[in-house]
């Protein structure tokens, strides 16, 4: 196989357990097997599926912002928390604890790569948890 540029931001990269790595089209499956690198341009809270909590319970998950400015934004762990806010600038990543809802809030248009196990993902209502919906991350 002859090595051929791949745009990121038309595939996602599926890292294979068996060490083999296949760029794909970008569909976020949270049944498939092994990790996966997403990057994409969000330049409104719809992009990032701002309504939602996204749960990434088998794996922790890398937010990097490449081009822009993000908060990621870490679901309150006990009621009556406050989130919690992280600015991640330019150039910068966050790990994610696997397990913890959070979700991006955009400063403005920005160009974001994410990297995790997608098996078992799911978005949850940020509404509360009489709301929750339980649809898989990236629906």
């Amino acid at each position: 196989m002859t090595p051929t540029p791949i745009d990121l931001f038309a595939s996602f990269l599926h890292l294979r357990p068996d060490g083999r790595v296949h760029a794909e089209r970008p569909v976020f499956a949270p049944g498939r097997d092994g990790w996966q690198l997403m990057t994409f341009r969000a330049k409104t809270d719809a992009d990032v599926h701002a309504g939602h909590w996204e749960v990434h319970p088998e794996a922790d998950e890398v937010v990097s912002c490449l081009t822009g400015g993000i908060r990621l934004c870490l679901r309150p762990e006990r009621p009556g928390e406050a989130e919690e806010e992280i600015a991640v600038a330019a150039g910068t990543a966050v790990i994610v604890p696997r397990g913890r809802g959070h979700r991006i809030a955009l400063d403005g248009p920005s160009d974001i790569m994410s990297v995790t196990l997608p098996h078992g993902s799911r978005l949850e209502m940020r509404t509360g948890p009489e709301q929750r919906t339980g649809v898989p991350a990236g629906a």
